[in-house]
Protein backbone atom coordinates (compact mmCIF):
# COMPACT_ATOMS: atom_id res chain seq x y z
CA UNK A 1 0.00 0.00 0.00
CA UNK A 2 2.48 2.72 0.81
CA UNK A 3 4.74 1.38 -2.04
CA UNK A 4 1.95 2.28 -4.49
CA UNK A 5 0.88 5.51 -2.54
CA UNK A 6 4.42 6.96 -2.65
CA UNK A 7 4.99 6.78 -5.92
CA UNK A 8 2.33 9.89 -6.29
CA UNK A 9 4.55 11.99 -4.26
CA UNK A 10 7.40 14.11 -5.97
CA UNK A 11 9.16 13.54 -2.58
CA UNK A 12 8.64 11.92 0.86
CA UNK A 13 10.54 12.27 4.06
CA UNK A 14 9.08 10.39 7.68
CA UNK A 15 10.68 11.84 10.84
CA UNK A 16 10.04 10.73 13.98
CA UNK A 17 7.89 13.26 15.87
CA UNK A 18 8.21 13.13 19.77
CA UNK A 19 4.78 12.36 22.21
CA UNK A 20 4.38 15.85 23.39
CA UNK A 21 4.01 17.42 19.29
CA UNK A 22 1.67 14.66 18.57
CA UNK A 23 -1.05 17.48 18.30
CA UNK A 24 0.46 18.95 16.11
CA UNK A 25 0.59 15.57 13.54
CA UNK A 26 -3.18 14.37 15.21
CA UNK A 27 -4.67 18.16 13.75
CA UNK A 28 -3.33 17.23 10.55
CA UNK A 29 -4.51 13.85 10.56
CA UNK A 30 -7.70 15.17 11.14
CA UNK A 31 -7.49 18.08 8.47
CA UNK A 32 -6.61 15.16 6.12
CA UNK A 33 -8.88 12.62 6.67
CA UNK A 34 -11.76 15.70 6.33
CA UNK A 35 -10.51 17.24 3.12
CA UNK A 36 -11.60 15.40 -0.35
CA UNK A 37 -9.18 15.76 -3.05
CA UNK A 38 -9.02 14.43 -6.29
CA UNK A 39 -7.06 11.95 -7.47
CA UNK A 40 -5.15 14.58 -9.94
CA UNK A 41 -5.11 17.64 -7.64
CA UNK A 42 -1.42 19.25 -6.61
CA UNK A 43 -1.16 20.04 -3.18
CA UNK A 44 2.34 22.14 -2.38
CA UNK A 45 3.92 20.68 0.72
CA UNK A 46 3.39 21.92 3.70
CA UNK A 47 6.52 23.26 5.72
CA UNK A 48 6.78 23.07 9.24
CA UNK A 49 9.27 23.98 11.52
CA UNK A 50 10.20 23.66 15.30
CA UNK A 51 11.86 26.20 17.04
CA UNK A 52 14.11 26.27 20.40
CA UNK A 53 12.57 28.45 21.21
CA UNK A 54 8.59 29.18 22.64
CA UNK A 55 7.21 32.28 20.60
CA UNK A 56 3.54 33.70 21.55
CA UNK A 57 1.66 35.93 20.67
CA UNK A 58 -1.94 36.80 21.29
CA UNK A 59 -4.24 39.80 20.56
CA UNK A 60 -3.15 42.61 23.23
CA UNK A 61 -6.29 44.24 23.34
CA UNK A 62 -8.04 45.40 26.22
CA UNK A 63 -11.36 43.94 27.25
CA UNK A 64 -14.44 46.30 26.49
CA UNK A 65 -15.26 46.52 30.09
CA UNK A 66 -11.48 47.04 30.83
CA UNK A 67 -10.86 43.64 32.66
CA UNK A 68 -8.54 41.44 31.54
CA UNK A 69 -9.56 38.71 29.04
CA UNK A 70 -8.96 35.83 32.35
CA UNK A 71 -10.69 37.76 35.06
CA UNK A 72 -13.54 34.87 35.18
CA UNK A 73 -11.10 32.17 35.34
CA UNK A 74 -8.87 34.33 38.36
CA UNK A 75 -12.15 34.70 40.43
CA UNK A 76 -12.86 31.36 40.39
CA UNK A 77 -10.05 29.96 41.03
CA UNK A 78 -9.31 32.88 44.15
CA UNK A 79 -13.02 32.26 45.34
CA UNK A 80 -14.46 29.23 44.02
CA UNK A 81 -17.02 32.39 42.91
CA UNK A 82 -18.42 32.72 39.65
CA UNK A 83 -19.13 36.57 38.20
CA UNK A 84 -22.80 37.55 38.38
CA UNK A 85 -23.73 38.02 35.03
CA UNK A 86 -22.20 34.10 34.17
CA UNK A 87 -25.04 31.54 33.33
CA UNK A 88 -24.75 27.49 33.11
CA UNK A 89 -23.08 27.28 30.00
CA UNK A 90 -20.47 29.90 31.40
CA UNK A 91 -20.25 28.21 34.91
CA UNK A 92 -19.44 24.95 33.32
CA UNK A 93 -16.72 26.54 30.95
CA UNK A 94 -14.77 28.56 33.76
CA UNK A 95 -14.75 24.98 35.75
CA UNK A 96 -13.86 23.46 33.03
CA UNK A 97 -11.00 26.40 31.69
CA UNK A 98 -9.34 26.65 35.42
CA UNK A 99 -8.67 23.25 35.22
CA UNK A 100 -5.18 24.17 33.22
CA UNK A 101 -4.68 27.46 35.33
CA UNK A 102 -2.35 28.03 38.02
CA UNK A 103 -2.94 30.59 40.72
CA UNK A 104 0.01 32.27 42.54
CA UNK A 105 -0.17 34.81 45.04
CA UNK A 106 -1.74 37.41 42.64
CA UNK A 107 -0.40 36.03 39.14
CA UNK A 108 -2.38 33.44 37.32
CA UNK A 109 -0.33 30.89 34.81
CA UNK A 110 -1.56 29.16 32.01
CA UNK A 111 -0.48 25.59 31.86
CA UNK A 112 0.86 24.65 28.23
CA UNK A 113 0.18 20.84 26.33
CA UNK A 114 4.32 20.59 26.72
CA UNK A 115 4.18 21.20 30.51
CA UNK A 116 5.57 25.15 30.57
CA UNK A 117 3.64 27.87 32.23
CA UNK A 118 2.85 30.88 30.96
CA UNK A 119 2.04 34.22 33.24
CA UNK A 120 -1.58 35.78 31.97
CA UNK A 121 -1.01 39.59 31.77
CA UNK A 122 -3.77 42.19 30.83
CA UNK A 123 -3.60 44.55 27.76
CA UNK A 124 -1.44 47.09 29.69
CA UNK A 125 0.93 44.64 31.10
CA UNK A 126 1.48 43.14 27.51
CA UNK A 127 2.19 45.97 26.27
CA UNK A 128 4.94 47.08 28.46
CA UNK A 129 6.71 43.82 27.84
CA UNK A 130 6.64 44.27 24.10
CA UNK A 131 7.99 47.75 24.20
CA UNK A 132 10.79 46.49 26.34
CA UNK A 133 11.51 43.49 24.29
CA UNK A 134 11.25 45.18 21.13
CA UNK A 135 13.87 47.99 22.34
Amino acid sequence: MCGHLSKRFKSIEFRYIPRFHNELANALDTLASIILYPGNTHIDPLEIKIRDQHGYCNIIEAEPDGEPWYRDIKQYLKTREYLKHANRDQKRTIRRLSNGFFFSGEILYKRTPDLNWLRCVDAKEAEMIMNEVHT
